[in-house]
Order: C-alpha cells, then structure tokens, then sequence
C-alpha cells in the first residue's frame, strides 16, 4: 500500500522572468528559499544536487526549457519517488506569473504523517519562494540549517519557539516581530507565513523558517541576504535552539 500525491501552487511575483528562472534553476538561486545548498548542472541531462547537514539528494533533470519550464525527479526505493515541474511566464507590464507542480508516491502503510510533513513542508518553501522573488530577487543568500534535540511533545515545544521568538499563541501572517536572538542580534520583522509545522519570519536581510522536522526534531532553515558568516551563524542558532 501506498499514496501518490500531486500538489499545486501557483503566484504572481513582483520579479521579473529572468530572475525567477535563477531562483528556480541555478544552484545560488535555489539555496536561497529552499532547504541546504544546492548544485544544479544545467542542461536536458543535468542533475539537481540538494545537500542537507551532509546529507546529499541527487535528482535528474526531467525538462529544460529556458526561462520557462524546469523540471526535476528524485526515485528511492519501493516505487518512492518525488518530482518538481516549475513554470513560469513573463506578465505585460511587470511581474512573472509562476506555478509548481509537485508530485510523488509514498509506499508503504505510514505514508500519512510523511504526506503531512511533506504537504505543509511544500507550502512553506512555495511561500518562501514567492517571498525570495518579491523581496530579494536578484540576490543571493547564505543558507544556515540548524537541527534541534530530539522533541518529545510537539505542543509545549512550539509554545516555547514562539515565546522565545516574542509572538502569539496564534501567529497570523503579517504579525510584527522583534526579537533579540544572542549571537545572532536584532530580528525585526513580520510573520510570513504559518500553519501547523512551519513558522516563518521576513526581515529586511533574512527569511527565516522553524520547521517541526519529520524525524522528531526542530529544523531552522534560514536565509540571510548579508556578509554573515556562515558557522557563527549556525553555532548561535544552535545554542539558542538548544537552550529552549
């Protein structure tokens, strides 16, 4: 037994086409709203390398169409298999029309926590995308992925993130939040995006997200559009992650 799954998203971004095609199609551009650091050799038979904590995924380019369609495929065992097809297409006057398609096939009988983590994991780095081309196209960031200690309870261990990051109970896009992180300086910014694994933050020079990781663990997936150096960053946010 198992489930195969389709899910699709689509926006209108402020950037224009050429800046979404980087964003979705190079490795810079990918490391900067999605997980890890990412390689991409372009071309019909490149390969799309997401490297996560050490742990690398290699995928086959499946379409290459440039600036229009990208598409990409990993295969794992058991018939598992997990694919993206972006495409995108430049508006009269401003602005980029951009739509995903994601699909996969989960196998097995305990495919509904994966498709869970997978389904609100997915919203959470579309809307990260959209943030990334509205407000920092055409930069770059440095990704900074942080995983935290095991999480025995998920309810208490969310309400201490957010009292640690000084926002609500009920956190609604486009809350204000100012906070100061040690190590890590002053966060001020909104509320871009939540449901009921992910939080995310946009400030002036980040996009940060808390993740309730599949595998029992808190994970911080930020992304920061500065000079900062990237293991003092890391070892901060650790510390922190560690001392809720």
């Amino acid at each position: 037994m198992g489930h195969e799954w389709q899910q699709r998203d689509e926006a209108i971004v402020a950037a224009g086409i050429d800046d979404v095609w980087a964003a979705i199609a190079t490795g810079p551009g990918i490391g900067s709203w999605f997980m890890g650091r990412t390689q991409v050799e372009p071309g019909p038979d490149g390969t799309v390398t997401i490297d996560v904590g050490g742990f690398a995924m290699t995928s086959s380019v499946t379409t290459w169409d440039p600036p229009h369609r990208f598409g990409y495929r990993s295969d794992g065992p058991g018939d598992q298999f997990i694919a993206f097809e972006f495409l995108i297409e430049a508006r009269e006057g401003s602005g980029t029309a951009l739509r995903l398609i994601s699909s996969g096939f989960l196998p097995g009988d305990d495919w509904q926590d994966k498709f869970e983590a997978m389904t609100t994991g997915g919203q959470m780095y579309f809307g990260t995308l959209v943030g990334y081309l509205d407000h920092f196209a055409g930069r770059f960031a440095r990704p900074v992925t942080v995983t935290g200690p095991p999480v025995a309870d998920w309810p208490p261990a969310w309400a201490r993130l957010r009292a640690a990051l000084g926002v609500g109970e009920h956190p609604q896009v486009g809350d204000p939040v100012n906070v100061t992180v040690p190590g890590v300086g002053h966060l001020d910014g909104v509320i871009d995006g939540v449901n009921s694994q992910t939080l995310g933050i946009r400030t002036g020079e980040g996009l940060y997200r808390f993740i309730q990781g599949y595998f029992g663990s808190f994970v911080l997936g930020h992304h920061l559009f500065t000079d900062t150096d990237d293991p003092p960053a890391a070892q901060a946010w650790t510390t922190w992650l560690h001392g809720l």
